[in-house]
């Protein structure tokens, strides 16, 4: 499967969540802050970014996670809705490059870019059980 041929730049995605206690700082560190976490950012942007294009891939593939550069510019506070959009601003044969962004409101919480590689779910789990 070549993404070239079914992901075009400008597709995007949005969504939102409420800041549950369970994706804070003060959740996973004891004596920390109760405020959104930056690897649950991270990982919003990730499931975002996957939520673009999913439904264009054929049967039997999905992608995967493979660069992140986020920076987190700001603290939200548990109870506070999160507002993530993901945009392909690149597409190669089998990577899609997003541009992410993270919002509290208007206000900018995060950004970065994070790329995601086409695998063949068949292939990667034969080549998973041989290790």
């Amino acid at each position: 499967m070549d993404a070239r041929d079914i992901i075009k730049v400008g597709f995007s995605a949005e969504r939102t969540l409420v800041v549950p206690p369970e994706q804070t700082v003060g959740h996973f560190v004891r004596g920390m802050p109760m405020v959104y976490a930056t690897p649950m950012m991270i990982l919003e942007m990730e499931l975002t970014s996957g939520d673009a294009i999913r439904d264009l891939l054929e049967t039997g593939w999905v992608t995967v996670g493979t660069e992140v550069d986020i920076r987190h510019l700001a603290a939200t506070p548990v109870g506070a809705t999160v507002r993530t959009t993901a945009k392909v601003v690149a597409v190669e044969r089998r990577v899609i490059r997003f541009e992410v962004e993270a919002y509290e409101g208007e206000r900018k919480i995060g950004d970065g870019r994070h790329a995601r590689g086409l695998v063949n779910l068949a292939s990667f789990n034969k080549r998973l059980a041989a290790k």
